[in-house]
């Protein structure tokens, strides 16, 4: 994989998660260009990456944000906040945001007051900013959370599943079975089930300082980092 490789995928990755606009299908093209281009990725993944790709090219604009918003705003299982799968909403993640944020300041990365520093595109994002080795270092830090959630797409067959088995072919590491085995024992509702998304949301609400918000704020940023444009590939 070479340098302009490793970066346009990582870009192309981090497009293909984000809330659909119609820039993103206007983009579909150049996306599925980078893709077959990549040859650290095996054909099986570029094809089903373009399945996806098909799918966002030639769907209703609505239908396509609907089932966006299903996946990965309203399940929190599926959510696009790493340390949602690792720290919840505890006083560690609020280190783990710090130290994050930090990161991508010091590779020349800012980020907005209304993001979260662990959103999976951001973090893809800043990934296509480093040097091939380095990225595919880092991507191997959340192979668990990777693994994780691709098994909870295959689970409900969704064609967004190829992205995360995308990333998961890039990095550098893979998942320890025990670290895997605890997030799948995590609740898993559907987006339908009502009650079961309640509980899964139910947890106590966390400050990290004076005047910090609460977990309603959270929720509503975690919505808005949800917004971030796609990024240029």
């Amino acid at each position: 994989m070479t340098a302009t490789a490793g970066a346009k995928i990582f870009k192309a990755l981090s497009a293909l998660l984000t809330y659909p606009e119609a820039e993103l299908q206007q983009a579909t093209a150049e996306i599925s260009a980078v893709v077959d281009a990549e040859a650290a990725l095996p054909a099986r993944l570029r094809k089903q990456l373009n399945v996806l790709l098909a799918e966002l090219a030639a769907g209703d604009l609505y239908d396509l944000q609907e089932r966006y918003v299903l996946l990965f705003d309203r399940t929190r299982s599926l959510s696009l906040h790493l340390f949602e799968h690792v720290h919840g909403e505890s006083r560690d993640r609020g280190q783990a945001m710090i130290d994050l944020k930090g990161l991508y300041e010091s590779g020349g990365l800012a980020i907005g007051a209304a993001e979260l520093p662990d959103f999976l595109p951001l973090f893809l994002e800043f990934l296509s900013t480093r040097a091939p080795v380095e990225a595919c270092q880092l991507l191997g830090q959340t192979a668990h959370i990777i693994a994780a959630l691709a098994e909870r797409l295959r689970k409900r067959r969704s064609p967004y599943e190829a992205v995360l088995r995308a990333l998961a072919a890039l990095a550098a590491a893979q998942p320890k079975e025990e670290e895997l085995a605890g997030l799948l024992a995590a609740p898993d509702p559907e987006p339908d089930d009502l009650a079961a998304l309640d509980r899964a949301w139910e947890d106590e609400p966390v400050s990290f300082g004076p005047g910090a918000a609460g977990c309603k704020d959270e929720i509503v940023a975690r919505i808005r980092a949800g917004r971030r444009p796609a990024p240029q590939v």
